[in-house]
């Protein structure tokens, strides 16, 4: 554990201000979606899947920006980079809430793409990569701890806000959080320091040091493909899951009931790999996540829907969920080492966050032309695709 002066004053002061800023900017740019769009689409006038395909696009958008944006953090910082982020997406808050019209309301979420790109976890993971070396990947796990917080935060706030204010404030808000705090933090908080690539803070005897894959080649594509994968998965089923329960006959509260407990489930599987797996390489994790994840369709597909299935398939979702986070961060680094590690997890990013736009509209397509139980079943299918790139890397021994 760090001591409290390296928390306070040294490195890792990185963490307690991501894991702020991260809960703010999740909170005011990925989670609103869900409950602001439904507003926005009846106040202008435009129908629900066109107010959602906007940010979509955001998604889309920031995928294209990710390693730029990353690149960008290993030559500047995250000092540098991440105040634009906030800066950005507080003028992308502003434009959405004035919006009119349909095409100023698209522009306001290409703005708030290019501030995802810069606000998110895949800058913050470059951030502390560049900060630590390869001894991030403890760090990473500590941000997502805190990251887990931010729907638990947002969704509550935002709808205290919306029935108080209504649902422009709301974002004029959530525009000045960004703006008045998230930025300053950024720029006068983080620490500069730039650790040397591919050394540890404890250097253990250099014949136990595994060697590094080049960022290039069969391997890094196994590790893209893995995760444009699985981005699929929650992004497609996240968005209609609820509904899908609904339909399939569960009772609309016990449904919710349910879905409440992918927070917790991520938060705990979090926990753990922070306190009992530090020495376990985060490869064999991750797989150990989507097997879990591949368990939970194959089980939903055998017994079918109930509420204890049901409860059971949220719960193994949450936890590999929360595991292949920080997989995300943690898997390029101990495979790649830390060396160009900001521009190489935005490579990463690129295609899963386009996947991760597509998702629910795909899911929502199959489920409307076949029916929900094709529309699971093609999320279980990219998750086995997941599952086999992950099985097929050979990180180096020893």
């Amino acid at each position: 554990m760090p001591s409290l002066h390296d928390l306070l004053l040294g490195p890792w002061r990185a963490v307690l201000v991501l894991g702020v800023t991260q809960i703010l900017a999740w909170g005011a740019i990925y989670y609103t979606p869900v409950l602001m769009v439904p507003l926005i689409a009846a106040a202008r006038g435009w129908s629900v899947s066109f107010c959602m395909g906007g940010f979509s696009l955001g998604l889309l958008v920031a995928g294209l920006l990710s390693p730029k944006t990353g690149g960008l953090i290993d030559q500047w910082g995250g000092h540098r980079v991440m105040p634009v982020g906030s800066l950005v997406g507080a003028v992308g808050l502003v434009a959405l809430a004035f919006a009119t019209h349909p095409l100023v309301y698209l522009a306001a979420w290409v703005v708030l793409g290019a501030a995802m790109a810069a606000s998110l976890y895949d800058p913050a993971f470059a951030t502390l990569g560049r900060i630590f070396g390869t001894a991030a990947r403890r760090p990473i796990t500590a941000l997502t701890l805190a990251g887990a917080f931010a729907s638990t935060v947002s969704w509550p706030a935002t709808h205290v806000l919306n029935a108080k204010v209504g649902w422009q404030a709301t974002y004029l808000v959530y525009a000045g959080l960004l703006a008045l705090l998230a930025a300053p933090l950024h720029a006068l908080a983080l620490p500069r320091q730039h650790a040397l690539p591919d050394v540890p803070a404890a250097l253990p005897p250099a014949a136990l040091v595994p060697p590094k894959l080049p960022a290039s080649g069969p391997v890094f594509a196994l590790v893209i493909a893995a995760f444009a994968s699985y981005a699929f998965v929650p992004s497609g089923l996240l968005a209609h899951l609820l509904a899908m329960f609904d339909r399939m006959g569960l009772a609309p509260a016990t449904a919710v009931a349910i879905g409440a407990l992918f927070g917790p489930c991520q938060m705990a599987a979090r926990l753990c790999e922070f306190v009992f797996a530090r020495n376990v390489h985060p490869l064999t994790i991750v797989r150990f996540a989507v097997g879990v994840l591949f368990a939970a369709f194959v089980m939903l597909g055998a017994f079918g829907l109930s509420a204890v299935m049901a409860t059971a398939f949220v719960v193994m979702m949450g936890l590999a969920n929360g595991l292949v986070t920080i997989a995300r961060g943690a898997v390029p680094l101990a495979l790649f080492g830390a060396a160009g590690y900001g521009r190489m997890i935005g490579r990463i990013a690129r295609p899963a966050l386009v996947i991760q736009a597509s998702a629910p509209l795909v899911v929502a397509f199959v489920a409307e032309r076949t029916s929900d139980f094709l529309a699971i079943a093609l999320a279980g299918t990219f998750t086995l695709v997941s599952f086999a790139c992950f099985v097929a890397i050979r990180h180096p021994r020893v």
